[in-house]
């Protein structure tokens, strides 16, 4: 029987991972899986060797602060991965950990074939990683086009498959046990629970702005099995009646095709937003050190991928500072108040994710790949 160890780093490529997986698993039953995972690998029967939170950290400091944990846990994967001795080793973004342990794992077991669906970043800093990659990574599978050059420059195998939140979702579900007859504005406040610590309280201000202003909009909180419980502890104190939280991956969907706008953390959450024709600014907030060491690396303008590749702002970021109540609250109301602005944005918005966009289904090419890594 074949073996594949799915190894990811955080919510997001937990989630990602889960998409090409269920697809693998629909073609062929007969593979034995393992995972570093979360909930929705372990929702397909996919057994995960410790819980995803123990390694989910952001920011520099926060990694300095537990590097010797994490150090721990690489080195446990490593072991783990070789006991389980997997045909394939499928890693998925979170390459500051990912990466570490096919590295290692690729040194000591060289014929375990190593894929890593979600290419680092190296267009938007440390260019220089590239070659390093060529070493332990025997497939590249990127989201973007204009990624390959990069890649194709050092000879290294990759494949655009394209960006898996661009993909349809074609399931209908009954939202007006939610919407409750308002307007739905929905929130992204992020997978990591350092996240949601940061961005909650400045959200929940953002909502009891709003409420003095207008009674017509519902705030609807798009959450993960890991998160909610988290998200409704910290909305239980707020004395709001007009909040929701859901992680169902269906209802989301359709809760976001039926907003009339969103507030999202800054990530690749923006591009499911704009695919899905809602207006929507940007938020994050990190420590001051964590985000002066980051602007001195980072080598673009812009912290969402949308403008960085128009090189203009279509979609505002409230970074640091400007990621406060009062700021949220005076873009949103700008936006619901002139919708042609609004409409703009979202006609920009689909004419760029068509330029990204790949012909085939992202999800689909990546299981394709894959098979063909275990049949060769």
């Amino acid at each position: 029987m074949n073996k594949i160890f799915i190894l990811t780093g955080e919510p997001s490529g937990d989630k990602l991972a889960a998409t090409v997986i269920s697809k693998l698993k629909n073609n062929n039953s007969e593979i034995e899986y393992l995972s570093v995972g979360g909930s929705n690998l372990i929702n397909l029967g996919i057994k995960s060797i410790f819980d995803l939170k123990e390694i989910t950290y952001i920011g520099f400091t926060s990694v300095l602060f537990n590097i010797i944990k994490i150090k721990n846990k690489i080195n446990q994967t490593v072991k783990e991965i070789i006991k389980f001795n997997p045909d394939i080793l499928f890693s998925v973004d979170s390459p500051d950990f990912t990466l570490r342990v096919v590295e290692k794992v690729k040194k000591i077991k060289p014929n375990i074939k190593t894929i890593h669906y979600v290419a680092p970043q190296v267009w938007i800093w440390r260019e220089g990683r590239v070659k390093k990659f060529k070493q332990f990574v025997d497939h590249f599978l990127l989201l973007f086009n204009f990624e390959k050059k990069y890649f194709d420059k050092e000879n290294i195998t990759n494949t655009f498959v394209g960006h898996p939140l661009l993909e349809k979702n074609n399931s209908k579900v009954d939202i007006s046990n939610i919407s409750k007859g308002k307007k739905i504005i929905s929130i992204f406040a992020g997978s990591r629970t350092s996240e949601t610590d940061v961005l909650l309280p400045i959200l929940i201000d953002f909502i009891k702005l709003m409420n003095e202003k207008f009674q017509e909009y519902i705030f609807v909180f798009h959450a993960t099995d890991e998160n909610k419980n988290l998200i409704n502890e910290k909305l239980k104190n707020s004395n709001l009646n007009n909040v929701e939280i859901i992680s169902d991956k269906n209802i989301k969907s359709q809760v976001l095709l039926n907003s009339v706008f969103a507030v999202s953390k800054s990530g690749t959450v923006s591009l499911e937003i704009c695919n899905a024709k809602v207006p929507s600014i940007i938020i994050y907030k990190i420590n001051f050190i964590n985000y002066l060491i980051m602007k001195s690396l980072v080598k673009v303008n812009f912290a969402n991928i949308i403008n960085i590749i128009n090189n203009r702002e279509v979609i505002p970021e409230l970074l640091q500072n400007e990621c406060n109540a009062k700021e949220i609250c005076k873009s949103v109301v700008y936006f619901l108040k002139n919708p042609d602005f609004a409409k703009k944005q979202v006609d920009v918005c689909m004419k760029t994710l068509d330029q990204i966009r790949s012909k085939s289904s992202s999800s689909d090419e990546t299981a394709k790949i894959l098979t063909k890594y275990l049949v060769s």
